[in-house]
């Protein structure tokens, strides 16, 4: 993807404002910290469910919202204009389909699980039949299709895990771009405020009333293994609810 595909001004028909939450509930309550004060950001309504969508792509936009970047596609019939997931290799001028009879394995075409060769790269999966997808849409995610029966379909996903899914639950083929993003070092701590991370400071430098590793004469670690502010284990500990590989 070069500069020059870029767009640089976003489609006013598909972004909506956006409220960040800070980490909060909606009770209010802090339940992730150190998050809060990013730069404002509009939301670009993107087609997750990808079962009409078709046309030319007319350029790749960024989106502050996720690490994938976005293609608008143009549809020569209806006159409108959509987002989707931009993949590697998409360009701008390239075609693309969705539950069409013409679809080959090229990059970005949309169809059931059922109509995908086995082996074929695909992201974006829905995980029932109708509805939008939602595994594997972060840059550089892909799975691959292992076998098909007639009413399943089992995907290795980017995890390394094995699952199944309705034969006709849509996917998409391709890998999603910008597949460097988790290589990008952020220049300076502004930065890091500008996506909404706040600083975090270590326990053994607060004082006892603030936190179990803190207090002590000179520089200690803490003395004791590292838990929460709370008192609660840190390390060790599973936080990963397991699901059976077999599970649809």
């Amino acid at each position: 993807m070069t500069k020059k595909q870029f767009l640089e001004r976003p489609l006013k028909s598909q972004i909506k404002a956006h409220r960040t939450l800070c980490g909060r509930n909606n009770k209010g309550r802090i339940t992730s910290r150190h998050r809060g004060g990013c730069h404002k950001r509009s939301y670009r309504e993107i087609d997750f469910k990808r079962k009409y969508t078709q046309g030319i792509v007319i350029g790749l936009e960024y989106d502050p919202n996720r690490s994938a970047h976005l293609a608008r596609i143009f549809n020569p019939d209806t006159k409108k204009q959509n987002y989707i997931l931009a993949t590697t290799n998409l360009q701008k001028g390239d075609i693309v389909r969705s539950n069409s009879t013409h679809c080959g394995v090229n990059n970005a075409h949309s169809r059931p699980l059922g109509r995908i060769l086995t082996g074929t790269p695909i992201h974006n999966i829905s995980l029932h039949p109708g509805e939008n997808g939602k595994l594997l849409r972060a840059s550089g995610s892909y799975g691959h299709i292992l076998k098909k029966t007639k009413k399943l379909a089992q995907i290795r996903l980017k995890s390394g895990q094995y699952r199944w899914f309705d034969i006709k639950a849509q996917a998409t083929t391709g890998i999603i771009g910008n597949t460097e993003h988790r290589f990008i070092k952020l220049r300076k701590a502004g930065q890091a405020r500008w996506l909404g991370h706040r600083p975090v400071v270590r326990g053994v430098a607060m004082n006892p009333i603030d936190h179990p590793h803190g207090g002590g004469e000179g520089k200690t670690s803490g003395g004791r293994p590292s838990v929460t502010p709370w008192g609660k284990p840190t390390k060790g500990a599973t936080t990963r609810r397991l699901k059976k590989n077999g599970k649809i």
